[in-house]
């Protein structure tokens, strides 16, 4: 535990001297933070005041049962919300992603990596140290982004609206399968990062495990997917197991001899 615990403060001292690290953890949240809050100061600057008894006028494929006896304005509220807090779970991917690809690329380069691999710790101890070295920062940092987030928005929205933002369908991806998640991304990126020699190629490879995501969004704000709490909890479930096998596959995958004399 104490070599892990060695690896991990090793790498927040370095990893977080890089200027992209360091917009991803600290800026990406900030940014998902204010979108939101804009979105619903401009709704309620363009609210006359006026208000319809229903909903009725948002397309069902869109919304679901999600706006059943609201007004049209609480309604739209809702709906746009539903969709930031979709893209919240964006940074527990995006965040570990950068970091990690850059843990063990970045060491390459900067010729700390041989000393490293020449030490008796295990594979499994160096790579579990990389792993919280990337999971903590972007977990903490999501969790706190979202609960700022929610702080902000019960000032903003009424009850009725404030419900959907903190519904169980939400709090579950935020809390579970955000954590998941970052396992995922951090699996991912060990593995790229253990086979190439760039730190952006590690980077940029890394980041195609957001491309889900976004398809995901994408098609919850077409209409062609209704996230609701039966998806999350399958999502939930089959990133757990997807984590199982991606990190017996980065543990297998990291062989410390071939990649010293790889990049010799």
């Amino acid at each position: 535990m104490d070599k892990v615990k060695t690896i991990v403060s090793k790498e927040w001292a370095e990893v977080f001297k890089n200027r992209l690290v360091l917009f991803t953890v600290a800026f990406l949240p900030l940014i998902f933070i204010i979108l939101p809050i804009a979105t619903l100061v401009a709704i309620n600057s363009f609210d006359d005041g006026s208000s319809m008894s229903t909903a009725d006028e948002m397309p069902e494929e869109l919304v679901g049962d999600l706006c059943v006896d609201m007004e049209e304005a609480d309604c739209v509220q809702a709906y746009m919300l539903n969709l930031y807090t979709l893209m919240f779970m964006i940074l527990p991917v995006a965040i570990p992603a950068t970091i990690a690809a850059y843990s063990i690329v970045g060491e390459k380069t900067s010729r700390s990596l041989e000393p490293l691999l020449a030490t008796p710790i295990t594979t499994t101890e160096l790579l579990a140290g990389k792993t919280i070295a990337a999971f903590v920062p972007a977990v903490g940092a999501t969790w706190l982004a979202f609960l700022i987030y929610v702080v902000t928005a019960r000032f903003m929205v009424n009850d009725v609206v404030f419900a959907q933002v903190i519904a169980p369908e939400w709090l579950i991806a935020i809390f579970v399968v955000g954590p998941l998640l970052t396992i995922t991304a951090v699996s991912v990126a060990v593995m790229v990062s253990s086979r190439v020699s760039d730190p952006r190629v590690a980077e940029q490879l890394s980041a195609l495990v957001i491309m889900p995501l976004i398809l995901l969004i994408v098609g919850q704000s077409m209409g062609l997917i209704l996230v609701n709490q039966t998806m999350i909890w399958v999502m939930a479930a089959v990133t757990a197991v997807l984590d199982v096998v991606l990190v017996y596959l980065a543990i297998q995958l990291f062989q410390r001899e071939t990649i010293l004399t790889r990049w010799k």
